[in-house]
């Protein structure tokens, strides 16, 4: 009997960053992610095979059941991250594959590798469907992360998160934005690596409770705006709390300081989206520029 999960993918629109120390911010599950298939077979071993969203395979490998010893693999590094996040499920849940005569596993991305969606916090999610275990204790012995990634994956709803006490807090959100159809995501040709990112602002000496205080405030005025021009003025405070607590130049300073509408950056500062407020020469502004991948707001969300 095959079995099969998905997870939804994710953008954290406001408290990156911040949100490692309690700031509650607002993120929205996308129609894009992954799914895990599982078909049983009498190999006596685990192949696994990841394709991304042309269904062309970027990984494959094979493994013992025993120990997760790897066999074969096509890229080393993400072997042994795969071993990595195998393992720790089996300590979870001893009974994981433990009486497995075989299997063949297929992951399947629906958008491109490189944009930053979740392609760890998607496949952690549904390793953990996998293996029924917690997908926040997985995620915290393997990757880190303030787990926001998996509320998304696991929900089908914008959502307020916040880590309170150690532990996951998740709020169904509800914006009441009258100009979501002015609203786009660009992507900036590369991804930024959310552990480097995160490991920066650790090393950061600030005060963590101001920021905290005031990113939680924006995020709670953000989802109540009534106008895109209020929209736009906390976007642009939340930039300019950011850069400050960072020592970072907002990307539109670096990069888009003639652009008349707002830019916020999204996830790990310098890759990845950013969240834009659209203006009559949005899309020939930002090709221009060489940036081609423009999604709007209601094409990015999963709309449940």
């Amino acid at each position: 009997m095959t079995d099969y999960f998905y997870s939804n993918g994710k953008l954290l629109l406001s408290g990156e960053y911040a949100i490692l120390d309690g700031a509650e911010g607002w993120a929205i599950p996308t129609k894009f992610g992954q799914g895990l298939k599982i078909t049983p077979s009498s190999s006596g071993i685990l192949t696994w095979k990841s394709l991304d969203v042309d269904k062309n395979t970027w990984f494959k490998a094979s493994y013992t059941l025993a120990d997760f010893k790897q066999l074969s693999a096509s890229d080393e590094a993400i072997s042994k991250t795969l071993i990595g996040l195998l393992q720790e499920a089996r300590a979870l849940q001893p009974a994981f594959l433990s009486e497995s005569a075989g299997c063949a596993v297929e992951t399947e991305l629906s958008f491109p590798r490189n944009w930053g969606l979740g392609t760890s916090s998607t496949l952690i999610n549904n390793i953990a469907q996998w293996a029924k275990i917690d997908a926040y204790s997985l995620l915290k012995k393997t990757f880190g992360g303030s787990g926001y990634d998996l509320a998304c994956a696991q929900h089908d709803h914008p959502i307020l998160f916040k880590i309170e006490e150690g532990q996951a807090v998740v709020r169904k959100a509800n914006p009441t934005l009258s100009f979501v159809d002015q609203l786009y995501f660009v992507y900036l040709n590369q991804k930024r690596n959310s552990r480097e990112a995160i490991a920066a602002y650790r090393k950061r000496s600030i005060n963590k409770l101001e920021l905290t205080t005031k990113i939680t405030e924006i995020t709670s005025a953000l989802i109540r705006a009534g106008s895109l021009s209020e929209f736009e003025r906390l976007l642009n405070l939340h930039e300019h709390i950011l850069s400050t607590a960072l020592d970072v130049r907002t990307i539109k300073e670096q990069l888009f300081s003639d652009y008349e509408g707002s830019i916020k950056s999204l996830g790990g500062w310098g890759g990845d989206f950013l969240l834009v407020t659209a203006r009559k020469n949005t899309f020939d502004y930002f090709k221009a520029k060489g940036y081609s991948t423009i999604i709007s707001y209601s094409d990015m969300i999963l709309k449940n």
